[in-house]
């Protein structure tokens, strides 16, 4: 048996499904982006149980009412790891017991993206559940231990963002609100608003693509919506494009989106001389 070896035409030749964040203030159109997108391929994991913006989507839906059922979706719509034991969640036991509720998982191979709308909403279910754990309560007085609840949070939404990130040849588009918050030394922060600090740590770190959708004014001061693709950007909100084919500031349609990042050319990676950086210091 030789060793599984890719080389660079077997990589190139893989269907690579995209994973992306994309944040943006209540109300600012994150949700109808889900319109931009073919209804035929995708599925709507719809969370916030509030699809009156996109209530003419004429694709599939799903609607999880609470966080055991949402990781049974996630098991079934990803599959198994099979890093993990039986008796745990996210293992081919797991997998194996879903698909015997659910059916046939091939229903799925029509679907190349997979649209949750919103983590900020998972974020609550999953802590709902967490305090009712045995790990949320002091094993000395057996009082509620809120730090334990959300150590325990945690790791659950880790777990279940890490679990999608690896449904591999799927898009995975991940929907959260944004917040702004002002730190100690009145700076003004801007980050994902979900339940806890460790998943909106995290979360860029697991996802390629991280989108902000912001109403910015244009050369007129008219405020136009535009997707924020890239880190260094003039307003220092959220962002990260791993493709390296995105500009810092993109027309706000996910659709294209998606072929450009699949099809564009790469930027130039631009470095900084020792030079630079020297006049940088000084």
């Amino acid at each position: 048996m030789s060793l599984p070896i890719l080389n660079s035409q077997q990589r190139s030749q893989e269907h690579k499904g995209i994973k992306c964040v994309l944040l943006g203030n209540s109300g600012v159109g994150k949700t109808t982006q889900l319109l931009s997108l073919n209804p035929d391929t995708t599925l709507f994991v719809d969370l916030e149980a509030g699809d009156l913006a996109v209530q003419e989507w004429p694709g599939d839906t799903l609607r999880p009412a609470t966080w055991p059922e949402f990781r049974n979706f996630a098991v079934y719509l990803a599959g198994p790891n099979p890093a993990l034991r039986d008796d745990q969640v996210y293992s081919k036991a797991h997998y194996e017991a879903v698909c015997r509720k659910y059916g046939d998982p091939e229903s799925l191979e029509k679907y190349d993206t997979y649209f949750i709308d919103s983590i900020t909403v998972l974020g609550r279910l999953c802590f709902q559940w967490c305090k009712g754990q045995p790990q949320a309560f002091s094993e000395k007085t057996g009082k509620p231990d809120t730090r334990g609840a959300y150590g325990l949070h945690g790791q659950e939404m880790i777990a279940a963002l890490t679990h999608l990130q690896h449904a591999r040849g799927k898009n995975v588009v991940f929907v959260a609100i944004l917040e702004e918050r002002v730190d100690d030394f009145n700076r003004k922060l801007h980050q994902p608003q979900i339940e806890g600090s460790k998943t909106g740590l995290e979360l860029p770190g697991i996802v390629d693509q991280v989108i902000t959708l912001a109403s910015l004014p244009d050369e007129e001061g008219s405020l136009r919506r535009t997707f924020i693709c890239q880190t260094l950007n003039p307003y220092g909100y959220p962002a990260k494009d791993r493709s390296g084919r995105l500009d810092v500031f993109e027309p706000p349609h996910l659709g294209q989106l998606f072929t450009k990042i699949r099809s564009g050319s790469r930027q130039p990676v631009q470095f900084e001389t020792q030079s630079q950086s020297q006049g940088t210091e000084k």
